[in-house]
């Protein structure tokens, strides 16, 4: 009763009569209602005090570490029409295995004979280089020869200038002679003559002086005329000397000149032919780019294109491989208040979606259905999400993940911290401090909460 008037029933209505009050006012209730009490209270003491694994929850995706091994896109490298298909989505297929098969939209590239025309245009190419090149060592052979004929020639035309010169110095010697005799004439007639007017002589003595003289005389002017002449050849031999060396050398002049043309256009015919060979290789690989093939086994999840005719552009996407052997991890997403907390080689509990899971967040001991991982990379940067991607590997002590995981699929990690008593786990969580953890060697480290908690109070 509320008793908020002075009128009281109790005089008029017998409370022990009703079932109600006797249950509550009997001592027997009072008693059960104190050991369940006294009961929750040791529970709740004893419950404070148990261990408590701290732990950071975190989402993510399963992956893969290979690179290779993650799902690939299957792109066409040219540009092309589709001319039919070998596989289907869900189909399984090897490494080479025939995906499509393209045709050529460029008309460029039509001639089916481009590889084979290309190819002869090389061996004609080819054999134009091989006669620029004989040409090319033909007129080195000729140069060499005029070289040579011109060492030769020269060679002769000194010999003759030498002769020449001896020839010259004998006859300047037989005109010195002459003259010696012609002095000797001159004195020898005047001396008849003088005689043959004083009667000492006779008139044939003087005439056969004079014809001595005038013989004298003779030879010298024939030797002076001789001796001019050989003065003129020698000069003229020099001239002969130096026109024979300028034509050789004008000739030799053309021969290199032709030779270098030749090497030129020989040189010039190399870089058709490497242009050719860069041409043919790249038709031969565009052919090959029109069959598209798996680059590894796998299964195709997903066709992009459909359809028979259609056209592809570079690079476009035609399907979606996922490889049969991959190496699974889990890529899991931390915040970055938390990233502090997690080191490389830390033990992770990881559960996985389709997978059943019993998890006591604090007891990972008691927890049934999650599976044990260890962090291998942390990335130095966050990603697009804004938080940290942290990937884990399967922990080799603990049970091995199951067989049917799929990339892609959804994971929940539990990044394992220290152990503490449940008080302090509430206390922490209603000061709002962060977690203690292990440090990277395995020492456990003071918690964060109370260096922060005792710098403050210093």
């Amino acid at each position: 009763m509320l008793n908020i008037t002075n009128n009281s029933i109790s005089s008029r209505i017998d409370l022990t009569s009703f079932k109600s009050y006797q249950s509550i006012m009997n001592r027997k209730t009072y008693r059960q209602i104190n050991k369940w009490l006294i009961g929750f209270l040791v529970f709740s003491l004893i419950m404070v005090f148990m261990p408590w694994t701290q732990n950071v929850k975190s989402d993510g995706a399963l992956t893969t570490l290979e690179p290779q091994k993650r799902p690939q896109a299957i792109v066409s490298v040219i540009p092309g029409r589709i001319e039919n298909w070998f596989v289907t989505e869900g189909e399984s297929v090897t490494k080479g295995d025939t995906i499509a098969v393209l045709s050529e939209t460029k008309d460029v590239y039509f001639d089916p004979k481009l590889v084979e025309r290309t190819q002869n245009q090389i061996d004609i190419k080819t054999q134009s280089v091989e006669a620029y090149e004989s040409k090319a060592k033909a007129l080195e052979s000729q140069i060499l020869a005029l070289q040579n004929l011109r060492t030769v020639k020269l060679e002769s035309l000194q010999i003759k200038e030498k002769q020449l010169a001896l020839m010259i110095a004998s006859d300047s010697a037989d005109l010195a002679a002459y003259d010696f005799a012609a002095t000797i004439a001159d004195k020898q007639a005047d001396r008849a003559n003088q005689l043959y007017k004083d009667g000492l002589r006779s008139l044939t003595d003087v005439e056969v002086r004079d014809v001595k003289r005038q013989e004298t005389s003779a030879g010298r002017v024939a030797k002076e005329n001789k001796l001019a002449y050989q003065k003129q050849e020698l000069q003229a031999l020099k001239l002969q000397f130096e026109q024979t060396r300028q034509e050789f050398n004008e000739k030799i002049a053309k021969a290199e000149s032709d030779r270098f043309t030749a090497i030129s256009a020989m040189n010039d015919a190399i870089t058709e032919i490497q242009k050719l060979e860069i041409s043919l290789v790249n038709y031969e690989m565009r052919r090959k780019n029109l069959v598209i093939t798996a680059p590894q086994s796998g299964v195709i999840s997903r066709m992009h294109r459909a359809g028979i005719g259609e056209t592809v552009k570079e690079g476009e996407q035609l399907a979606t491989l996922l490889p049969s052997d991959f190496s699974i991890a889990a890529a899991i997403y931390v915040k970055p208040i938390d990233l502090p907390l997690i080191s490389k080689g830390q033990k992770v509990r990881l559960v996985f979606d389709g997978w059943p899971a019993l998890v006591f967040s604090g007891w990972p001991n008691v927890s049934y259905g999650t599976y044990g991982g260890v962090v291998s990379m942390i990335e130095s940067q966050t990603s697009v999400n804004g938080y940290y991607r942290v990937l884990v590997t399967p922990d080799p002590s603990d049970y091995a993940w199951p067989n049917s995981l799929q990339l892609g699929s959804g994971v929940r990690g539990m990044s394992l911290l220290s152990d503490v008593p449940v008080w302090y786990e509430m206390w922490r969580q209603i000061n709002g401090f962060p977690p203690s953890f292990y440090k990277q060697n395995g020492e456990k480290s003071a918690s964060l909460g109370a260096e922060t908690l005792h710098k403050k109070s210093s």
